[in-house]
């Protein structure tokens, strides 16, 4: 049963080796952690930016090898997808006037639709979200 869902900015943190983050996330068992197809969406936009924007060879190997790394660390993570119930919670907080970007109140729809925790860094946007549980693996 998943009990974690993780925020882009954590996914990131541990792709790049934040040590409490990291240690944190390799203790809870593989089936209670998932990502939600929005981060990743979030992630692969952000390379595929970097590939089209590298002017050099060297850059672009560089931002090509870096979408490998990406793509095959998220396929070893369980990946939700955004089905019409997390739209619809999505349009109820819409309505709300909640003032958070758009894909982390998607992110925020599709936690609480799974009645998991968020684990995020970026709690001072997500705690304006009702009945959202958030938790920082960071130590902070």
């Amino acid at each position: 049963m998943i009990q974690f869902i993780l925020d882009t900015d954590v996914l990131t943190h541990i792709q790049e080796g934040h040590e409490a983050i990291s240690e944190r996330f390799l203790q809870q068992p593989p089936d209670t952690v998932a990502i939600t197809v929005l981060s990743v969406e979030e992630q692969l936009s952000g390379w595929y930016t970097q590939v089209r924007r590298a002017k050099r060879p060297e850059r672009l190997a560089w931002a090509y090898r870096r979408l490998t790394e990406n793509i095959r660390f998220v396929a070893r993570l369980q990946i939700l997808t955004y089905d019409e119930q997390a739209m619809h919670r999505f349009e109820q907080l819409r309505r709300q006037k909640i003032r958070i970007g758009r894909t982390d109140l998607g992110i925020a729809a599709a936690v609480l639709e799974h009645g998991a925790t968020l684990v995020t860094e970026n709690t001072r946007d997500f705690k304006q979200v009702p009945g959202l549980k958030i938790v920082s693996w960071s130590g902070r």
